[in-house]
């Protein structure tokens, strides 16, 4: 693991260890466009789900309830990976919980649905987002789909006191590469537990079948 890897690491295991999830900005006790979403796949609850920078999120506890089985959580933080599983209590033997930095995850699996909302906007790095995408290449099988979520063009600049990328969808679309059709965007304004204003904008696209 390189420098800038575990810099990486350390800023989120030092972020979940020091704040519970529910005082952290990108907070949501409901997480209606990831579900709206994730309903419009069409896959439902036999599909297989990856939530990519999933951490704490509350997104894995409205999946289960909705009767989701085959659902996966990455993170490179164990301590927020720690919060979601203790909030689950025996629910959690029923998710698989990994704990790696997206831009190294190998699997030898496929799923039907990636979900990422404000992972990608953290890579700033072109290098970064080229692991990003050969890792969400080779783990959406074909015909999958995709929903990544960022901040918009005019959201913030910066999240956890390090710097984002913003998106619209040509841009999306260039840094993904060929092979992606987009299906639906939503915009979100997503409010902090802060009462502050940040502007998400949600992407939904098939992998090739190819």
């Amino acid at each position: 693991m390189n420098a800038v890897e575990w810099d990486r690491k350390k800023h989120w295991e030092e972020v979940y260890r020091d704040k519970p999830a529910v005082e952290t900005s990108w907070y949501q006790a409901h997480p209606t466009v990831s579900l709206l979403m994730i309903e419009h796949t069409g896959f439902g609850p036999n599909s297989s789900l990856i939530d990519i920078g999933g951490g704490a999120s509350l997104l894995v506890d409205h999946l289960l309830h909705l009767g989701y089985r085959d659902l996966t959580v990455l993170d490179v933080s164990r301590a927020a990976l720690a919060q979601a599983a203790s909030r689950l209590e025996h629910r959690a033997v029923r998710v698989d919980w990994l704990e790696a930095d997206v831009t190294q995850f190998t699997t030898s699996r496929r799923f039907n649905i990636w979900h990422d909302r404000a992972a990608f906007h953290f890579l700033t790095a072109e290098s970064d987002r080229q692991r990003y995408v050969g890792a969400l290449q080779a783990a959406l099988a074909p015909g999958g789909q995709a929903i990544i979520a960022t901040f918009a063009p005019g959201g913030p600049e910066k999240c956890s006191g390090l710097p984002i990328v913003q998106y619209d969808s040509s841009r999306l679309i260039k840094a993904l590469g060929p092979g992606f059709v987009l299906l639906e965007q939503q915009d979100e304004k997503h409010i902090t537990p802060a009462g502050r204003e940040q502007f998400f904008r949600f992407f939904r696209l098939e992998k090739s079948r190819n």
